[in-house]
Parts: C-alpha cells; structure tokens; sequence
C-alpha cells in the first residue's frame, strides 16, 4: 500500500511542476530538510545539490524562463520508501537560452529516484540527459 501511496504522492508532484507550482504548494511536496541531487549534464555540467529554501527560489523563476513543461513518464518503479521514475521532459523556452531562440522546445530523458517520508520527498536524485539543441 505505501508503494501506491508514494508513486501517486511523486506524480501529483510532477504534475505540480507542470503547472508551475512554488512556494507553499511546492514545499508541501517536500519535507523541511529536503534535498535535491542534480548529477552533472548538458545544462549543468558541474551537477549540484539543492536544499527547500534554493528548490523554492529555482521554481518561482521557472515561469520567466518556460512557457510550459511537461513530463511523459516511460516507467515508474516503488519499492517501500523509494520510488523510480523515467520520464520524458519537454519544454517550450519564453526566452533564448544562449543560441536557442524563445520559442523553441528542448527535450531531456530524465532518471528520478526520491527517497519519501511520510508521503514527502526527502531526498531526490536526478539524472538528467538533455538531446542537442
């Protein structure tokens, strides 16, 4: 029971996402002491970890730099406490990110495993491969 509560809990987030959820209605998703790890990829290659406070700040930014995001999920894995997601993440620039011009779409295969705790993410790591733009 608690692997379905989990793998729903981790899509209603993903979702959230989508609808550019910040401040308290994202922070609901996660516990105080919550951690993100981003491994290193195209965008980010020197990778980096996250703590509630700077997860919150990065979310409320993402309306001025996406038009819209969204999340195909290709699996889903739970296993007592932890959950695996595959998804495809798609987005829509509001504004040029170097060379790419506002308007155009970049495509990522993204590896998440969140560790929860009483139905919040606690620990989240992310393995993020961005296609060439």
């Amino acid at each position: 029971m608690i692997e379905a509560s989990n793998l729903a809990r981790v899509r209603e987030y993903l979702r959230a996402i989508e609808n550019a959820a910040a401040g308290d209605a994202l922070a609901a998703f996660y516990t105080p002491d919550a951690t993100q790890l981003e491994l290193p990829n195209r965008l980010n290659p020197q990778g980096g970890t996250s703590d509630l406070p700077t997860l919150l700040r990065r979310a409320a930014r993402v309306p001025d730099l996406l038009k819209w995001q969204r999340y195909e999920l290709v699996s889903e894995m739970a296993q007592g406490a932890r959950v695996v997601i595959e998804a495809v993440w798609t987005a829509e620039l509001a504004v040029a990110f170097g060379a790419v011009p506002a308007g155009s779409t970049m495509k990522a295969h993204f590896a998440m495993f969140f560790e929860m705790q009483d139905g919040r993410i606690r620990r989240q790591r992310n393995y993020d491969c961005f296609e060439p733009w």
